[in-house]
């Protein structure tokens, strides 16, 4: 993109374009949020049942039952240990997201067209979880397959999801309006759980194996991801191409270089991806990273860690929206700041944790929920405020790539601490530099002069 494309499209007293919410009635914007809170209500099942709780396990199990005496499968003719077979199946989503999430937010400003991208990819993600109902016997690498596949779609439709924000949103609007989602996403995985867990713990009273009850769990997932993507692609709408004048925008890689060019121009907004990069590693990391925590540390049940899992989606909704009504007040990154140093101090408390005592894992669970939706929730509305008009979707698929495509940094400290110490609790000791790192990096950003540097209106409060 020319230097002079990008000064006339950042410009502060540039014309309205199709991107942005100007000359959209109230009711209409309010119509198209509540579409847009519906895809995170649509999608969210995946993360919770699928791979957070079902999935892992299940095809741990499916892999070792197709191992050797050695416990080895040989996917190629490889030798891979069948513990290994999901994280691995992970790592390769994260790169084929990372190759595809440039190209669909290229596309999607390219033509100004995010709607059915977003179809293709939802009912691309949807389809391949609900496949994962023929993962029986030893069909590892179908699992493994559809795994990828379907996390590699969540990916690629989060981007043009989170690109629709600034579109659907006024600028004093969005950090409610980015909570909520938040919240609709939590509280639809909370449900899809409790109505998973009730057909896995009563699987023989229904007739059912444990195998096909999970596989009834997963598949449930994609249904429901499906389903209720039906409602965001009814009412969203698409703005159309970009205005007259802009210069034409490369394609995939080109393009994500193009636009990590374009924000040296915007050192501002790349100063505020580089601290979230930063402090997400963590956040992520602490998800992942809980369970193992829990179960290998802590010597605690499965039963105990799903119930866990369940009580950080309930709260979660209720620390989203808490969070969004406390930014009003006191400004998004004020509130994110102090997010940032709650989830030290859950960090330090989990290190003094007391091993076989569910009750004290509850109310780590419980600060984890409480910062987590509305950390992640005003992090997502504070950079759509540093987005320059008309390239929404290839900021927000770096800002993705960040989220998912970059985030191997955490898991790394952390199985590096466990190796040198042979402790859990300083792994997770060692996550706590993530979270002060990004707290001193975030502090410095000013981001009342991010805004106005990208060319958008300053919120009063922000």
């Amino acid at each position: 993109m020319t230097a002079g494309t990008a000064e006339h499209e950042g410009a502060a007293g540039d014309g309205p374009g199709p991107d942005r919410t100007d000359g959209d009635a109230p009711r209409e914007r309010r119509r198209e949020q509540h579409g847009w809170y519906a895809y995170d209500f649509a999608c969210s099942v995946y993360s919770t049942s699928v791979v957070t709780v079902f999935l892992g396990p299940y095809l741990t199990s499916v892999a070792k039952a197709a191992a050797d005496a050695e416990g080895y499968v040989h996917p190629l003719g490889v030798p891979v240990r069948a513990g290994s077979v999901f994280p691995y199946a992970i790592s390769a989503s994260i790169v084929l997201a990372v190759v595809l999430m440039p190209l669909a937010g290229a596309w999607a400003d390219r033509t100004g067209r995010k709607k059915p991208l977003l179809a293709v990819a939802a009912y691309t993600g949807a389809t391949a979880t609900c496949a994962m109902f023929l993962l029986d016997g030893d069909r590892y690498l179908l699992g493994a397959a559809l795994l990828i596949v379907a996390n590699a779609s969540l990916a690629v439709s989060m981007v043009l999801y989170n690109a629709y924000l600034p579109q659907i949103a006024a600028p004093e609007e969005r950090d409610a309006v980015s909570s909520r989602g938040w919240a609709f996403g939590y509280a639809s995985g909370a449900l899809m759980l409790v109505l998973n867990l009730v057909l896995y713990a009563g699987h023989e009273r229904f007739g059912l194996s444990e195998s096909e009850a999970v596989r009834i769990c997963l598949a449930s997932a994609g249904l429901w991801w499906g389903a209720f993507t039906l409602v965001p692609l009814r009412r969203l709408r698409d703005r159309g191409a970009p205005r007259e004048g802009h210069a034409a925008q490369p394609g995939g890689w080109r393009q994500l270089v193009a636009t990590l060019r374009d924000m040296r121009r915007h050192p501002l907004t790349l100063s505020f991806l580089l601290a979230y990069l930063v402090y997400n590693d963590g956040v992520q990391t602490v998800i992942s990273q809980a369970s193992v925590y829990g179960s290998e540390e802590l010597g605690l049940g499965q039963t105990t860690l799903i119930v866990a899992v369940l009580l950080v989606q309930v709260l979660a909704v209720a620390g989203a929206l808490w969070l969004g009504r406390l930014a009003r007040t006191r400004g998004a990154k004020r509130v994110v700041l102090g997010s940032l140093a709650a989830w030290t101090a859950i960090l330090a408390a989990g290190y003094f944790l007391p091993a076989g005592e569910p009750a004290w894992f509850f109310a780590l669970a419980a600060g984890i929920g409480l910062v987590l939706g509305g950390s992640q929730a005003l992090s997502r509305s504070l950079f759509s405020h540093l987005v320059p008009r008309g390239k929404e979707a290839e900021y927000f698929a770096a800002y993705e790539m960040s989220d998912r495509g970059l985030s191997w940094l955490g898991p790394l400290v952390f199985g590096l601490a466990y190796q040198l110490t042979g402790s859990y609790r300083d792994a997770i000791l060692s996550l706590v530099a993530f979270f002060v790192l990004g707290f001193v990096l975030l502090a410095r950003v000013p981001v009342r002069r991010a805004v106005a540097a990208a060319g958008n209106p300053v919120p009063d409060r922000i």
